[in-house]
């Protein structure tokens, strides 16, 4: 009977291990993808094309967005549209300095996204695979031909794909974005070269270190920025996500309790998105202005207030939280009616000028009687003492 307890309970303490064990690994596997970030391009996000060395095309090509080489200044098969393939008011083909500021942005975007923790490491082979948002790395990264990747998720869903080595897609390979998410959320950084197949269509962008190659006719709805590498471009279809709203403003002041407020969150993207408080509450007495984007009114309670303002447009979504610390109004001391100790100076002790008054300090400050009235009420009593005693001696005479 005692071994079997003994084993009943090793039995239920074993259980209960796996329970914990299972709850904390699902608990680090949904901090880890609740921790990932979008990626900020900065001055990079205007390219659909960007490169180190030298960029190549050949045919029609369509390019959607800017397209720029540094410190490089080699571009070919650009020249003229549409035989050229780049199309007239979509974007330009630059060398300028300006580029320089976008490879650096290129630079930093790359380190964000290698610098966050995956929640599914190894990953290896992408056909087949349907992928919530998250953080998934592995060293070569692959899309058999003709294979399917699928993206499920929100508005704000984001994914990153980080691979040590190479990202190679196949020919007729596809990815798709289902639920609301966007392609401007989905980002793969390389290590060194990118592959995408001929008639392959591929979504996010690809921020690879070294090169990026696209086969005939690929499909790209995303950018293909390469570090220090060339780019090489046939007969291919790229589309920036350009639109994507990103809300530009830094946090909010803070407020005071009955004084005006006003403070204006901003926003990129094309159409110009409208702004909604998306959870938690403005401070009371304040309101939103969709159109705008400014917060104003006056508020009348202090404390803490948390929310998240989330700015939209036909193509994409973006959302900030801020805090807003509301303050105590100043206390206000009262008016001073004179200077202390100044004879003749109302509201002070010794001091004050009475309403008919001579302004020889004639009042009592303490306890707020006039010496007048006190002086004329001892007259009186003197004149009735006069009078009774003026009777009685009369009585007494009589």
């Amino acid at each position: 009977m005692f071994i079997s307890k003994l084993h009943h309970r090793a039995a239920a303490a074993g259980l209960a291990g796996l329970a914990i064990g299972c709850v904390m690994t699902l608990g680090l596997a949904g901090s880890a993808q609740a921790a990932t970030s979008p990626i900020d391009l900065e001055s990079a996000t205007g390219y659909a094309v960007l490169a180190g060395s030298t960029i190549t095309n050949s045919g029609p090509t369509v390019v959607t967005g800017d397209v720029g080489l540094n410190p490089g200044s080699q571009i070919t098969g650009f020249e003229g549209a549409p035989s050229g393939g780049f199309v007239p008011g979509s974007g330009t083909a630059r060398t300028d300095p300006g580029v320089g500021i976008a490879k650096r942005s290129l630079t930093k975007a790359y380190n964000a996204a290698a610098s966050q923790t995956p929640q599914l490491p190894s990953l290896a082979e992408l056909a087949g695979q349907n992928l919530g948002p998250g953080v998934y790395s592995g060293g070569a990264l692959n899309l058999a031909a003709g294979g399917l990747l699928t993206l499920t998720g929100g508005a704000e869903s984001v994914w990153i794909f980080q691979a040590s080595s190479s990202l190679v897609t196949g020919v007729g390979s596809q990815i798709q974005v289902l639920g609301g998410a966007s392609v401007c959320n989905v980002y793969w950084q390389v290590a060194s070269s990118a592959t995408l197949g001929g008639g392959s269509t591929f979504v996010g962008t690809v921020m690879a270190q070294q090169d990026i190659s696209a086969g005939n006719a690929a499909n790209v709805q995303g950018r293909l920025l390469a570090s220090t590498g060339a780019v090489t471009l046939l007969n291919d279809t790229i589309t920036a996500p350009l639109g994507c709203p990103k809300i530009t403003s830094d946090a909010p002041t803070s407020a005071t309790a009955g004084t005006p407020y006003s403070y204006t969150v901003t926003a990129s993207g094309t159409p110009t998105p409208t702004f909604t408080v998306s959870s938690g509450a403005l401070p009371t007495g304040l309101t939103l202005d969709s159109t705008t984007g400014v917060i104003s009114g006056t508020p009348t309670t202090p404390g803490s207030s948390t929310f998240t303002i989330t700015a939209t447009n036909s193509i994409d979504s973006d959302s900030e939280t801020y805090t807003v610390v509301t303050g105590s109004p100043t206390p206000t001391s009262p008016t001073d009616s004179g200077t202390p100790g100044t004879p003749g100076s109302p509201g002070t002790p010794g001091g004050g000028v009475p309403s008919g008054g001579t302004g020889n300090g004639n009042s009592l400050a303490a306890t707020g009687l006039d010496a007048s009235g006190l002086a004329a009420g001892a007259a009186a009593l003197l004149a009735v003492g006069l009078v009774m005693t003026l009777r009685l001696t009369r009585r007494r005479t009589s």
